[in-house]
């Protein structure tokens, strides 16, 4: 958990939650507080490697009316990619056009992004700052950002300066598996199977010879 985690996430009102169910004191004795308008934790090398590995994560906003909206972003694995120490960004493709999360970002821009890594059981939870560029305002972003061969109508960049992230518990996150993730899994098993179809290939074609030997 990073340090500015706890000065987002542990408002009063989860303090008090954590007291009343015995939990406070365990975080309290680990709790650095961040200032206010302090840059936010960096990105380690683990939380990198993790984030470009992805190929969908939730993103989480609140709109004017107060209600919290979350939305699917997806892609070719690497499509989130990490463009520094503290910022991620990605390009957003066309959707069903609701722009429900454009909206929203328009007014607030905190977001919460939650990256699940199913078949691992790794979630990884961000708070951050979005930002929405259209692509023809900077289009040497929406270069970094577009992936190559993903057939895919790109309509804006979108960044997020990281503030703070947390490595979430494992418990409870059910194994899924992509196709591609399956074939992989699959892989050594049918190369066995290709071997012993070959080996028994081998042993009908000695044992049809036998059959056919000549009588002494």
């Amino acid at each position: 958990m990073s340090n500015a985690y706890f000065s987002i996430a542990f408002t009063p009102g989860v303090q008090a939650a954590q007291t009343r169910y015995g939990s406070r004191k365990a975080y309290a004795r680990h709790e650095t507080q961040t200032p206010p308008g302090a840059a936010g934790d960096p990105l380690t090398r683990a939380e990198k490697e993790f984030i470009a590995e992805r190929d969908g994560f939730y993103l989480g906003t609140v709109g004017e009316t107060g209600w919290p909206y979350v939305q699917f972003r997806g892609g070719p694995p690497g499509f989130l990619r990490v463009l520094d120490d503290h910022t991620i960004g990605w390009a957003d493709f066309r959707g069903n056009r609701q722009y429900i999360s454009v909206g929203n970002v328009a007014a607030n821009d905190h977001v919460s992004l939650f990256l699940m890594d199913y078949p691992n059981q790794l979630r990884l939870k961000i708070f951050g700052h979005i930002q929405i560029i259209d692509v023809d305002d900077r289009p040497e972003l929406a270069a970094k950002l577009i992936v190559p061969g993903y057939r895919a109508k790109v309509e804006r960049a979108v960044t997020v300066r990281v503030q703070a992230y947390d490595w979430n518990c494992p418990q409870h996150i059910t194994p899924r598996y992509t196709e591609e993730e399956f074939e992989a899994a699959l892989a050594p098993i049918g190369d066995r199977l290709r071997e012993l179809e070959q080996e028994n290939e081998r042993l009908r074609t000695r044992l049809q010879a036998i059959d056919n030997r000549p009588l002494a």
